[in-house]
């Protein structure tokens, strides 16, 4: 099939990959006028690396991909260890894929080389869709620029501000979660001895949260910072905010954090929004992925990952069904009911983080730093539904 994808994000080239692969033409509409280095740091899970090595990425990534050694939570203002549990060697042996911590930008310069490799030209920046016309078994694609583009099947991953969704499912607008999130990066060798440490740790704290991880290789720290507000900052990757603001919000935290949001060339704030399930992703030749579909809060770090599952399983099941829109409702029975589970996990691990009395912080934290220390597996059990999840293998078994 002939196939239009709106959107150029990591969903939207995912899933030219993966139905570039699965023997389809595609052509990727991404309405920035260049691919720029923008947004935060990603952890890509195990079931996410697996989507990446099927689709011949992960050598591309290799040298800006850090590997950490374990994961772990402490507590924000003392910088106390809760727990830390083994990461490297345990996502290869019980999940059978590495747990990596990569700049967005990085990922997403990988796969459009990828893409540009395998099908030059499939990626088409300044490309900015406007609606749809489905008309004689095809969807007639209209761009702002007047320009029409005939396929068999348009696939919307634009976004939590989708403009394919919203035709499909009429205007609507996203929740606001009740969230802002501060991010910034900061050189390792610049923070010294205040560097955080080189692994997934998330610091918790009251009404607030924060998570640092390496980038570039290790030679970045990411932080992501989490805090509650009654109402919305501006929403979108390329506000900067007042350092000023990030430093009072996390006043009083451990020295490292601070010097992060010191040490940053800039510091960059937005809204975090969600939307409920949809009852539906489909209409006959039109399709939704990703932050179009399902998009969820980063407190489960699955948003990039979930978005990776979404492009294999739709490519593999296209092949499975004789009528389009049959694969595509099989696509949406095999994608709604786990993509849902992780927007409500990632919604309650952000309640989570944030205890404010002694005694919520004694039972969410308490029985994680027993397990952590005497029964490491409890914990690692706990996330064998996310992680050991293998999207290709599923997809080859129906």
């Amino acid at each position: 099939m002939k196939v239009v994808i709106a959107g150029g994000g990591i969903g939207g080239l995912a899933a030219a990959l993966a139905l570039h692969a699965h023997g389809h033409e595609v052509q990727v509409l991404e309405q920035a006028p260049e691919l720029t280095e923008i947004g935060a740091g990603l952890q890509i899970s195990p079931n996410g690396w697996r989507v990446l090595d099927a689709l011949g990425v992960t050598e591309k990534i290799a040298e800006t991909a850090f590997f950490p050694e374990a994961i772990e939570m402490r507590l924000g203002e003392s910088g106390k260890q809760i727990f830390r549990l083994e990461m490297a060697t345990t996502a290869r042996k019980r999940w059978g894929a590495p747990y990596i911590q990569i700049h967005r930008a990085d990922l997403h310069r990988a796969l459009a080389t990828v893409l540009e490799e395998r099908f030059p030209g499939a990626l088409r920046t300044g490309a900015t869709f406007d609606i749809y016309a489905i008309e004689k078994n095809k969807v007639e694609v209209y761009l702002t620029d007047g320009e029409t583009l005939i396929a068999d099947l348009l696939v919307g991953a634009d976004g939590l501000h989708s403009n394919v969704r919203a035709q499909m499912m009429g205007p609507d607008l996203p929740r606001y979660t009740g969230f802002m999130a501060w991010r910034a990066l900061a050189p390792v060798e610049v923070l010294g001895d205040l560097v955080p440490p080189s692994t997934a740790c998330v610091w918790v704290g009251q009404n607030q949260h924060a998570v640092t991880t390496r980038i570039h290789g290790g030679k970045t720290v990411n932080f992501v910072g989490m805090v509650e507000r009654p109402e919305p900052a501006q929403e979108g990757w390329r506000i900067v905010g007042e350092r000023a603001d990030a430093l009072a919000d996390f006043e009083g935290w451990d020295p490292r954090l601070e010097a992060v949001l010191k040490t940053a060339e800039k510091v960059h704030c937005w809204a975090l929004f969600d939307r409920a399930p949809l009852p539906q992703w489909h209409e006959r030749h039109v399709v939704l992925l990703g932050d179009a579909a399902h998009p969820m809060l980063p407190s489960m770090a699955q948003g990039a990952v979930q978005a990776l599952e979404d492009a294999w399983v739709l490519a593999a099941s296209l092949g499975q069904h004789p009528i389009l829109e049959e694969s595509l409702s099989a696509y949406f029975a095999k994608r709604i009911g786990r993509a849902s589970r992780v927007q409500s996990g990632s919604a309650s691990n952000a309640r989570m983080f944030h205890q404010a009395s002694g005694l919520g912080k004694a039972l969410f934290y308490g029985p994680m730093s027993i397990a952590a220390r005497l029964a490491p597996w409890v914990l690692h059990r706990r996330q064998d539904w996310v992680y050991g999840y293998d999207p290709i293998k599923d997809m080859k078994a129906r």
